[in-house]
């Protein structure tokens, strides 16, 4: 059997619903520790975490993931049990396949055949794992991150092996992602019976001007790497129920996804100038998910890309669409992140699978990578 799909079965069969590890690391350790990695696990709040690295020179070069998978959901709408890696029309299915397990067995053995190829390589090559990506997220990649920043240790390439592919193994890189702001909004007015409406504050009539003036505004046209950034309300909750009652607040859930030509914090300040210039009583809560990160093209992208023409012949395409990812964690120590990995047409879905022809390739442009960043000198 291909190694790395052996692995990639190995990982699958372990239930490791977050923020459960199910054993995963130990046996990516197991696979490391006999090429010199020093193996340390940084666990914490229920959540287990691995740092691996081999050598102490610089650059060093990072693979990070999570072993951690979304629940099944009803086992019986599976075609196969999700926890039992099955092989049929081309495909391998399980829970994981496509996120991210397949990834983390193409690590494994993309770095045992450039250490076996390249034992003397320059600089140095480091896993960061973590099985509480899919859930909260706060004792995992941010806790390894922490760690790592207390001590000093500097990072300077990261590769994360989120299912990036959109048609085909290759042909996205994600080279950023947006940031997310999230904001509570509670106007507040007076109740009252609706027949009385001169002795009550209607909320909603209140905030219907603002909220328009909000979902209407352009933010910022974008830049060569992201696209304009966005301001979507989620969420409207207001009255009692009763057709004949004027509610006291309105309460209002949105969302920004903003890229890097904005900090949270002026989006922040535009959006209060929007609702203080219409007069509101409010209050407003918000939550900052993740800041936005870009890696242009350069040392890490251009690697990369050379390894997916090398392997597949094929040329990528730089993308910062989709949702956050532990990278927005670790762009606060590392200068260039990107992300690759497989289709992503089946994560969190039933029967996930990956293509079997995509398991080797996919190690194969984690080797190359490795051997365009460590073995070259004027790329390194």
């Amino acid at each position: 059997m291909n190694p790395t799909l052996e692995l990639t079965r190995s990982l699958i069969a372990r239930p490791s619903v977050t923020p459960e590890d199910a054993g995963c690391l130990d046996l990516i350790a197991s696979r490391l520790a006999p090429l010199g990695f020093v193996c340390e696990r940084i666990d914490g709040g229920g959540v287990s975490n691995l740092w691996a690295r081999r050598g102490t020179a610089r650059p060093l070069v990072v693979f990070a993931g999570h072993t951690d998978v979304v629940p099944t959901g009803p086992l019986e709408a599976w075609t196969s049990h999700p926890f039992e890696p099955t092989e049929r029309d081309g495909m391998l299915f399980g829970r994981g396949a496509a996120d991210m397990k397949t990834s983390l067995a193409a690590f494994v053995t993309g770095i045992e055949a450039f250490v076996a190829a390249h034992p003397d390589h320059a600089g140095s090559i480091a896993l960061l794992l973590t099985s509480d990506e899919e859930g909260d997220a706060t004792h995992g990649t941010t806790l390894v991150v922490e760690t790592l920043r207390a001590r000093g240790e500097a990072l300077d390439f990261c590769i994360v092996g989120e299912p990036t592919s959109t048609n085909t193994l290759g042909d996205t890189i994600k080279n950023g992602r947006r940031g997310s702001l999230s904001g509570k909004l509670t106007v507040k007015g007076v109740q009252g019976h609706i027949a009385y409406p001169h002795l009550a504050k209607n909320p909603i009539h209140l905030a219907a001007p603002a909220l328009a003036e909000l979902a209407a505004e352009t933010w910022d046209e974008g830049n060569e790497y992201f696209p304009p950034t966005s301001w979507q309300m989620s969420n409207i909750k207001a009255g009692t129920g009763a057709t004949n009652v004027i509610p006291g607040t309105l309460e209002v859930l949105f969302n920004f996804r903003f890229a890097t030509v904005h900090t949270a914090d002026d989006l922040k300040t535009r959006v209060h100038a929007v609702l203080d210039r219409h007069g509101l009583d409010y209050d407003l809560a918000w939550t900052l998910g993740g800041k936005p990160f870009l890696t242009p093209r350069g040392s890490l992208v251009g690697a990369m890309e050379d390894a997916i023409r090398d392997t597949l012949a094929i040329s990528p395409e730089l993308s910062t669409t989709g949702g956050t990812s532990d990278g927005r964690f670790i762009a606060d120590i590392c200068p260039q992140v990107v992300e690759f990995g497989p289709v992503n047409a089946t994560i969190h879905k039933l029967n996930e699978c990956i293509a079997l022809d995509a398991i080797q390739p996919l190690s194969d442009i984690y080797r190359r990578t490795l051997e365009n960043l460590l073995t070259a000198s004027d790329k390194a």
